[in-house]
């Protein structure tokens, strides 16, 4: 049961975390899509766990720290709010990247995954 409650903590954390961060729309108004690729990585035989398309639109949250895909990992993620907000003030359309972990497993390892990623932004027409 406390591991449930936990979890319905760690949900409600992170709506308000979401709603906080504003919309796309508000924090970025020039911005029509951003779009990321994510290849996840872990320690182990075979390296990657998954990849990953994420496709943020205006009207969507700017709330850009996505989780740790290890199962164990408490207090992890990666969170890409300062490369998307760097891209955007310099007005780029393209960014690369990697990322560790900061969280901890039970086994305590700290480098357990990391993250390579390739952002993608397509800003909005002037019209006229």
């Amino acid at each position: 049961m406390a591991h449930r409650q936990d979890y319905i903590a760690k949900m409600e954390l992170v709506k308000k975390n979401r709603v906080d961060a504003g919309l796309v729309s508000e924090r970025f108004p020039k911005v029509a899509s951003i779009i990321i690729n994510m290849t996840y990585y872990q320690k182990v035989a075979n390296p990657v766990l998954m990849e990953r398309t994420i496709n943020i639109l205006p009207a969507s949250y700017a709330y850009f720290n996505m989780e740790c895909m290890i199962k164990d990992c408490v207090n992890g993620g990666f969170d890409l709010t300062k490369a998307i907000s760097d891209l955007i003030k310099s007005h780029k359309k393209s960014g690369k990247g990697k990322l560790v972990c900061k969280g901890k497993t039970s086994a305590g390892s700290s480098e357990h995954a990391s993250v390579s990623y390739e952002i993608n932004i397509q800003y909005i027409k002037k019209s006229g």
